[in-house]
């Protein structure tokens, strides 16, 4: 069984930059899109970005448009969410996720259509 291994959260002020990193367990692994979404208490699991492998095309939420940045290294097969101006709303679990089918899947901003999940790593902004 795959898992996806997340790093790179952590404490930060408001304003501050973080980047978070995912790599499979297994380096022949390989999927169609990986991404990332966030949980915060009381909230529901919510998109935040996602990488298709073969094209590098890219979809972000609007709330992160413009200070996040998806990005991929296919030699390492890890993706890496680099995160700028973070706010205290953007604290969060962050979970790395991985989808093996196409387009066909649906959506690439629902939790559901995607296969394989990370532990999470947790993101902290204070004020």
């Amino acid at each position: 069984q795959v898992q996806l291994v997340e790093s790179g959260g952590g404490l930060v002020q408001a304003g501050g930059s973080l980047r978070l990193s995912c790599a499979p367990s297994r380096r022949t692994f390989s999927s169609y899109a990986m991404g990332w979404f966030r949980q915060a208490p009381g909230h529901e699991r919510e998109f935040v970005a996602t990488i298709i492998w073969s094209s590098g095309s890219t979809y972000y939420a609007d709330s992160v448009k413009g200070r996040f940045t998806i990005s991929r290294d296919n030699a390492k097969n890890t993706v890496y969410l680099q995160m700028n101006s973070l706010k205290p709303e953007d604290t969060a679990i962050y979970y790395c996720a991985a989808r093996t089918g196409g387009v066909y899947r649906g959506s690439y901003y629902l939790p559901i259509n995607y296969d394989y999940w990370g532990q999470g790593t947790q993101v902290t902004v204070s004020s």
